[in-house]
This record gives C-alpha cells, sequence and structure tokens, in this order.
C-alpha cells in the first residue's frame, strides 16, 4: 500500500497543470484552445510569452524531481524512478485537467535531474544545439531523450535507470507521433520562423 500510495501521489503531483494555471493567471486564457493546445512549456511560450513560458517549464521539471525525491524518500532508487515516472504520465494525463497535457519532457528531464545530473546536463546541452541548429522544439526534445537513454547506458548506470530512460524515449516518441508526422511533410512550426500568409 506504501509503494501504491506513492506512486498515486506522484502521479497527482504531475497532474497539476501548471499551463493551464499560468494560462488563466497571465490572460484568461485556456491554452489548450491556443497553439498546439498542449499543457507545456513550448505552448506556454508560444501563447503567453517567454517569461510564462520559462516559469511553466521550471514548475514542470520541479514536478518530476519533486515526485522522485518523494518516492526515494519513501523507498529506494526503484521507487524514486517510478514515482518519476508516474508524475510524468500525470503531467502527459493529468487527472485534474480532462486529461489533455502535456509531452513530458520537462517534468521528465526533473526525474533525471534528480537520479542522473550529469547525464541531464549533457542531455540539455544536446537538446540546445539541436534547437539551435535545425530550429525544431519537437526535433530537440527527441535528440535530447535518445541523448539520456544512450547515456545511462554508456556510463553503465543502474539497470532500473537504463530501462526507464528507454521507456522515457519510447513515451516522447510516442507523444511527438503528430510532429514527427509533420517534420517528414516539412510542415512542423520552427523557433523564431514565421509562417507564410
Amino acid at each position: 500500500m506504501r509503494i501504491v500510495g506513492t506512486l498515486f501521489l506522484a502521479y497527482l503531483l504531475g497532474s497539476i497543470p501548471f499551463a493551464l494555471i499560468a494560462g488563466k493567471a497571465v490572460s484568461g486564457k485556456d491554452i489548450r484552445n491556443y497553439g498546439s493546445g498542449n499543457l507545456g512549456g513550448t505552448n506556454a511560450f508560444r501563447v503567453l510569452g517567454w517569461k510564462a513560458g520559462l516559469a511553466v517549464i521550471g514548475a514542470d521539471i520541479l514536478k518530476g524531481a519533486l515526485a522522485t525525491y518523494i518516492g526515494l524518500w519513501g523507498g529506494n532508487e526503484v521507487l524514486g524512478m517510478l514515482a518519476g515516472l508516474a508524475a510524468a504520465l500525470g503531467h502527459c494525463y493529468p487527472l485534474f485537467a480532462g486529461f489533455r497535457g502535456g509531452k513530458g519532457v520537462a517534468t521528465g528531464a526533473g526525474v533525471f535531474l534528480v537520479l542522473a545530473p550529469k547525464v541531464i546536463i549533457l542531455s540539455a546541452l544536446v537538446f540546445g544545439i539541436t534547437l539551435a541548429v535545425f530550429r525544431y522544439v519537437s526535433l530537440a526534445s527527441i535528440a535530447g531523450a535518445i541523448t539520456v537513454a544512450v547515456l545511462t547506458w554508456a556510463f553503465q548506470m543502474h539497470i532500473i535507470l537504463i530501462i526507464a530512460s528507454w521507456c522515457l524515449v519510447a513515451f516522447v516518441i510516442y507523444r511527438h507521433r503528430s510532429n514527427i508526422q509533420r517534420l517528414f511533410k516539412g510542415t512542423e512550426n520552427r523557433v523564431g520562423v514565421r509562417k507564410k500568409h
């Protein structure tokens, strides 16, 4: 029961829709009705501006980190990892926002920030370089997630971290499946590039 309770608490924590809260607070908007419709930092940037976007990303990272700490305090590294993944699941399918959430990248980053900080720093570097070169947030997110999985294996980390990182990659790719289709079609939105009318 302790494990179930910890995971449920982590899921509830992940379900807090900070992008929705920020939208209501900043402009009275439900940002699910604007931009991509996702409750994540990228859409918050697009709809609410960079200050609100940064705040949302920070809060989403914190969700993953805090959930992981709760798991660590309540058990061990395995429970910490599972609690972090539960928070990421809550972010993507939030109980408090009709199960319409974000894509789990920032919340997943918070999990690995606690359990493998060196890995997430290098992953963030890959994310930044990919974004700067190609200007696709979706592509940068996928590249960052793959980097986490590769590095946990390359650094010979705990098998639970390796398995969880590959689960994260699969989940991030699944959540970005529509973006991947648009990338192949050449219709994906690029950061800093305005659409032609």
